[in-house]
């Protein structure tokens, strides 16, 4: 592990100006310094160490090449073309492209300023997006299931999004559900035992460990001392500032030190170069100062309008949970590129956290006319059509993903219920059988859960009982099993029984309207009138308005009373 700072030495300094020139340029400039501390030019029979790191990171050889740059800085450590090729190598072995990614912890939660104190109205907040009411067309929650927050499940998980457990009842979505805002409620909850661990804005950047341990998987030879650095001679220094920048981002995790390098290096440009503003603007993100992370990035599209910048700008829009400002960012961006995937994606995303599903489909039906082979569209529009009562549809863009080489337990599970509501039932266990095979702890009862509704179909009660105490066994917080196994018990006539896994389900799962409803029925089958109303209207004012079922129910109640 280097102590020393390498810029203690003027001379070096001036030099390392170089690396404003082209590419080449540099590597001629670096064989010089080889050749003149090797004692003159290298033979054919041994590679300069310098070119030999300089290989193995464009190879994305990046342990190699860090071993090399070691190599060379024990015995100079002021080399600052290795201090360069060090910091490139150890950015790009642990490089996390978040530009798409949002992750909301604990401390996001209970420190949100910007949280509203009443009501938003449908279809301008992520928390209350468009519901069947508003006159737009959107998911059925009695056909397809929603997330905890009350939005549709879709067809792909990306990276980073907190939506407790990735549910799939009734239904297969493209590779996992995505999810939306986290609750306090559902934060602390791990998928597994044992992951139970709360984070903050930056916690899922910053490794197990304790904070002494931010390089984890490093050794500590492969590490750069930063303590003591004089940011302001870095930031003097163009390349090596935005090479120490992403060092400090993404394997220091050290947010602080990154917006201070920003701040000198914004001031060296004299507030003109797009590239730190961008910087400063996501320091000022992970560090939930919104609104400036925001001016920031305003200031950076002003100077160059960048496909990057833009996305990041949305994202904070969706953290203040204002989606339809982040619609405007991103369409506005796309009169500037109007065929780039991402921004379209970024629009098709929001639509579908809001609950408008046609516009969600227009888009990634544009998205596929551009890019025919992306997984996140493909996936969206099989669950869709797996939802909109046209598995054979949905069977024809899952096979697309499997030729393109996605395989894992969720895309088998959602071909095995499309092949089943497709009638085509000799492939229907081989897929479950498949899935359970790719399956991990956090899906596993997912599988078991669904195979157990397939049961259920083909009348085999028993299996279906089975398949249903494998998946509670599995994850005791599968709120759709427990439900399921309450109507089982009740139809083998075991009340107590049926009633305890309705409560149960009905902890596990408050925004979902079937466990409510079964139990408000046999409330009212048992006589108790007024726990069954209470559920009744539980279900009718807070989570489905439109549930036939739910409204015959009271009117039944009603008239009860009225004979009373």
């Amino acid at each position: 592990m280097y102590s020393n700072d390498p810029f203690d030495d003027g001379e070096r300094v001036n030099r390392f100006s170089s690396f404003e020139q082209s590419e080449p340029a540099f590597d001629e400039r670096m064989m010089e310094d080889r050749q003149q501390s090797f004692g003159g030019p290298s033979s054919n029979s041994a590679l300069d160490p310098a070119l030999r790191a300089l290989i193995k990171y464009r190879r994305r050889k990046f342990t190699e090449s860090v071993d090399a740059c070691n190599q060379l800085l024990s015995k100079n450590y002021k080399d600052m073309s290795m201090w360069y090729i060090k910091c490139r190598a150890l950015t790009a072995k642990m490089w996390i492209d978040d530009t798409e990614m949002e992750d909301e912890g604990i401390a996001d939660i209970l420190l949100d300023e910007t949280s509203v104190t009443t009501a938003p109205r449908p279809g301008t907040s992520l928390k209350r997006p468009h519901t069947n009411s508003s006159g737009k067309r959107s998911a059925n929650p009695s056909v397809r299931p929603q997330t905890k927050d009350g939005r549709p499940i879709t067809g792909f998980s990306r990276p980073g999004t907190n939506s407790g457990r990735n549910t799939a009842s009734r239904g297969g979505t493209g590779t996992q559900s995505r999810g939306g805002t986290s609750s306090i409620e559902n934060i602390f909850k791990g998928a597994r035992p044992g992951t139970t661990r709360p984070v903050t804005t930056t916690g899922r950047f910053v490794r197990l460990g304790t904070a002494s341990m931010k390089i984890s998987g490093l050794d500590q030879e492969y590490a750069i001392s930063t303590e003591h650095i004089d940011l302001k001679k870095y930031a003097a220094i163009p390349p090596l500032a935005k090479a120490l920048y992403d060092y400090f981002i993404v394997v220091e995790h050290d947010v602080k030190k990154a917006l201070e390098l920003a701040s000198y290096a914004t001031i060296e440009a004299e507030f003109k170069d797009w590239w730190w503003k961008a910087r400063l603007g996501k320091c000022y993100y992970q560090l939930g100062l919104l609104r400036e992370a925001e001016k920031q990035y305003r200031s950076a599209i002003k100077s160059q309008h960048m496909i990057a910048t833009c996305l990041e700008l949305g994202k904070v829009f969706l953290r203040l949970d204002q989606p339809n400002k982040a619609l405007e960012e991103y369409e506005s961006a796309c009169l500037k590129f109007p065929n780039d995937t991402h921004l379209i994606l970024g629009i098709a995303r929001v639509y579908d956290s809001m609950n408008d599903l046609d516009k969600a489909i227009q888009y990634y039906e544009k998205v596929l006319h551009l890019n025919s082979s992306n997984v996140e569209s493909i996936a969206c529009l099989a669950g869709n059509y797996f939802y909109e009562d046209q598995p054979e549809v949905a069977i024809r863009l899952y096979r697309r993903l499997i030729q393109m080489g996605v395989n894992n337990s969720e895309l088998w599970n959602n071909l095995g219920l499309c092949c089943f509501y497709a009638s085509q039932y000799d492939m229907v266990f081989s897929c479950f059988d498949r899935a359970l095979q790719l399956a991990e702890d956090n899906n596993e009862a997912e599988v078991w859960y669904n195979i157990g509704q397939v049961a259920i179909g083909i009348g085999d009660v028993g299996l279906a009982y089975q398949c249903f105490k494998i998946a509670t066994s599995i994850d005791n917080e599968h709120a759709e099993s427990f439900n399921n196994l309450g109507v089982l018990e009740l139809r083998m006539g075991n009340t107590e029984e049926s009633k305890n896994y309705f409560a149960q389900s009905m902890a596990l799962g408050p925004s979902q309207h079937e466990q409510i409803f079964n139990n408000a029925l046999l409330s009212f089958k048992r006589g108790n009138h007024q726990q069954a109303h209470e559920l009744v209207l539980k279900i009718l004012k807070d989570i489905y308005p439109e549930h036939a079922d739910s409204q015959e129910l009271r009117k039944k109640l009603e008239a009860k009373y009225l004979m009373l």
